[in-house]
């Protein structure tokens, strides 16, 4: 089965000074031991570089351009990429009228998009509640606590 990696677990991977960096790490050794493949999306990575990079007094990591290419190498050899595809934005569309979303929820219904035209049904996320919404499009989230 295939996993959705959300921005705030990649996040917690390569960030290991993070409280959860060793949750996030166990959860995904978990799922791979499953057999499980993790993926992501390239919006996943752009919100990853804005995280890193953005100062922490603004709920950012701190680090530097050339400190966070180092760091979403790596993140690019573990979790390969679902294809960018034309199809997610008119499913994006339907959601955020469907659901009502607004604001910067509308990152997460895109998120949700690419799983529907991928087929991906689940996602590994410490913001399982942002998600639960979309549960009648089958889309389960699940915490890394849980794993």
């Amino acid at each position: 089965m295939i996993y959705l990696a959300d921005t705030n677990v990649l996040l917690r991977i390569v960030h290991r000074t993070d409280v959860r960096h060793s949750i996030a790490q166990a959860a995904v050794h978990k799922l791979e031991a499953k057999s499980h493949q993790l993926q992501t999306t390239s919006q996943n990575f752009v919100e990853f570089w804005n995280a890193s990079t953005r100062p922490t007094e603004r709920n950012g990591f701190g680090l530097t351009p050339d400190e966070t290419d180092v760091l979403l190498g790596e993140l690019e050899q573990s979790f390969p990429l679902l294809p960018d595809s034309s199809e997610v934005y008119p499913i994006w569309r339907q959601l955020v009228v469907k659901y009502n979303v607004s604001g910067v929820q509308v990152h997460d219904a895109r998120l949700v998009a690419s799983m529907i035209v991928h087929k991906v049904a689940h996602i590994l996320t410490f913001n399982v509640t942002d998600f639960e919404r979309y549960a009648s499009e089958r889309i389960v989230a699940i915490d890394p606590v849980a794993v």
